[in-house]
């Protein structure tokens, strides 16, 4: 397979991947706030009243998330050219790929373990969004609060993923096994 049409389906794996990745993690914060979705995510994106629950939910974490895989795959695509086998290359993204989608995960985890030591009652006040009186805001904050992380884990990701084919290829280069 050349290396163009690699390209193309590098980036659409890394826009389903991430996409997949936002309905999953949509679930985690449902069940951390349905109200995060009811007062806020739902209407922003939009999402009829007959679909939501969980499935809208996921459908959020798509829309809001897909595109991350566009901007992802425009650094580390191009980067991971300098791996020059064909085979190896691919190969070589899918596994930055997964280093981008595990450190993602674990930054938005991290954060939600944070945001229950963090975010109380105590710490956030009379809390209200958008002159709504919220049932919970709590839990409405902590779902914000993981949401947001995994957008700095996104990026995380991106460095980490960039690393390790500036690793892989000074590996091939040198044919060091100290790298």
């Amino acid at each position: 397979m050349k290396k163009a049409s690699l390209i193309i389906l590098l980036f659409l794996i890394a826009c389903v991947m991430s996409g997949l990745y936002g309905a999953g993690h949509n679930q985690v914060s449902y069940t951390v706030s349905n109200e995060y979705f009811t007062e806020f995510k739902f209407e922003q994106f939009e999402i009829a009243p007959a679909i939501s629950g969980m499935f809208g939910a996921a459908l959020v974490g798509w829309q809001a998330s897909w595109w991350m895989g566009a901007i992802i795959g425009m650094f580390v695509i191009p980067f991971g050219l300098l791996i020059r086998d064909p085979r190896a290359y691919f190969l070589w993204m899918l596994r930055v790929f997964g280093l981008i989608l595990i450190t993602t995960i674990g930054v938005g985890l991290v954060a939600l373990l944070i945001s229950f030591y963090v975010i109380t009652p105590q710490t956030i006040g009379d809390f209200v969004f958008r002159d709504k009186q919220l049932a919970d805001p709590v839990a409405f904050l902590r779902a914000g609060t993981t949401h947001n992380a995994s957008y700095f884990g996104g990026l995380l990701g991106i460095l980490i993923g960039l690393g390790s084919i500036l690793r892989r290829f000074l590996y091939l280069e040198t044919g060091s096994s100290k790298i």
